[in-house]
């Protein structure tokens, strides 16, 4: 988003794509007509490197998510108490409460150069990805796979990532049920590579 300064107090949606759309964090199964994701070994890799992220970092904390067969949605607070959170009516700002995102007015920022600043959505998303592609590159390593090693020239994950600034309440809920459902609508979800067909 123009002028938005993405180190700044926020709550965000995030979506982060697998290289290709390939389906290697795992597969929908329907138990008892409920549809849900069962991950595979990459996408357990995936799981455990994103919620570490949360353990390192202060000022991110963790919503919603879903891992699905070839994407993660989730839904993260940025929460830097320095540049003011709660009713001070900054930019981006929001409280958790009873575990959930309550959001006041969020406006743009003054535009930001095009650098990753520290403690940033930016900086959180490169630092995961290079997380993953170490991990799974162990793991390719220790199970002896045929499979390329993933690095700067080789992605697990796209490059880039989408992101959509949260600016209130409505949106949240509406963006946590589509989180939530997401596995039972995987046959008409536009990431499904098999409704390109």
């Amino acid at each position: 988003m123009p002028k938005w300064d993405y180190s700044g107090n926020g709550v965000y949606f995030l979506t982060i794509i697998t290289q290709n759309r390939v389906c290697n964090l795992g597969k929908i199964v329907k138990t008892h007509g409920r549809a849900s994701v069962e991950l595979s070994d990459f996408g357990e890799i995936v799981k455990m490197e994103f919620l570490k992220s949360f353990k390192i970092r202060d000022e991110l904390f963790l919503d919603k998510y879903i891992i699905m067969p070839n994407h993660l949605h989730t839904i993260i607070v940025l929460n830097k108490p320095e540049i003011g959170i709660g009713s001070d009516g900054l930019p981006g700002s929001c409280v958790e409460t009873h575990g959930r995102a309550s959001l006041q007015s969020i406006e743009p920022s003054e535009p930001q150069k095009l650098i990753r600043l520290p403690k940033s959505i930016s900086s959180f998303m490169a630092g995961f990805k290079s997380s993953v592609n170490t991990k799974i590159d162990d793991y390719i390593d220790a199970h002896h796979l045929d499979n390329p090693k993933y690095n700067r020239d080789n992605h697990f994950f796209q490059p880039n990532y989408h992101d959509h600034i949260i600016r209130n309440n409505t949106e949240y809920e509406r963006i946590k049920n589509y989180i939530i459902n997401n596995p039972a609508n995987w046959e008409n979800d536009n990431f499904n590579s098999e409704n390109s067909q």
